[in-house]
Parts: structure tokens; C-alpha cells; sequence
């Protein structure tokens, strides 16, 4: 009880640095390539490892995993587990990393409509 009324009388301030903490720390997690391409195809449909595997190209088992696992531990994934032999594992985007998917590909739309822009400034700018 006497944690409740902390949290309670913390100022809204207080609220928006531990959200500005968490958000640094959850891009620090997912900010690869492989994340990313991982909240793709989940965004698609659900899918078993072996599958994210195949279709994320170039993955190797243990990155793949160590990537599960930061998603999942985010509340990005979840991972559900069937008492088949072999245990079947499946793998889908929670609300939180559909919502995510969102922004990632709104940074694509923002990255294609500004494309030229960008790399004239990069020429500039090295030359």
C-alpha cells in the first residue's frame, strides 16, 4: 500500500523520465536488423521458429533466439508452447508489437519519401 501512494504523488514529470528511460531501453534492445525484420514477418501471421528461420534470411539459430527472447521479455512477442513431441512453439505479435510494427513502417514510409533528400545531404556532407 505505502508503494501505491509513492507512485501516486510522484509528479507527472516523474512518469515521462521513466517512460523516456524505458523507450531508450527498449530501442537499445531492438534497434538490429534482425528484430525488425522479425516484427515483419510476425506481423504477417503467427509462425513456428523454424519458419521465422527460414524467412529471415542470413539469421543464425542463436541470434534468432537471442532476438525471441528480447521481444518477448519487451511484451513485443509472445511465445506459446504445445505439449506435442516435439514441443511446437509459435510465435505472435502482442498488441504492443503490432502497434510497433506501425511505427517501424511509418519510418519506412518516412525514409522512401525523403530517400533523395537524405542521400544528397550524405554526398554533400562527405565530399
Amino acid at each position: 500500500m505505502g508503494t501505491r501512494r509513492e507512485i501516486s504523488t510522484l509528479p507527472p514529470e516523474a512518469d515521462l523520465a521513466r517512460a523516456d528511460s524505458l523507450a531508450r531501453e527498449i530501442f537499445s534492445d531492438i534497434a538490429n536488423k534482425w528484430a525488425f525484420l522479425i516484427i515483419e514477418f510476425l506481423g504477417q501471421r503467427t509462425m513456428r521458429f523454424s519458419e521465422l528461420r527460414d524467412e529471415v534470411g542470413g539469421i543464425s539459430h542463436k541470434m534468432l533466439t537471442q532476438n525471441l527472447r528480447l521481444l518477448e521479455r519487451n511484451g513485443l512477442i509472445s511465445r506459446t508452447v504445445y505439449p506435442t513431441v516435439p514441443p511446437r512453439v509459435e510465435y505472435t505479435l502482442t498488441e504492443a508489437g503490432d502497434a510497433l510494427r506501425g511505427v517501424v513502417d511509418g519510418m519506412c514510409g518516412w525514409t522512401q519519401r525523403y530517400l533523395r533528400q537524405i542521400e544528397a545531404s550524405r554526398a554533400e556532407y562527405d565530399a
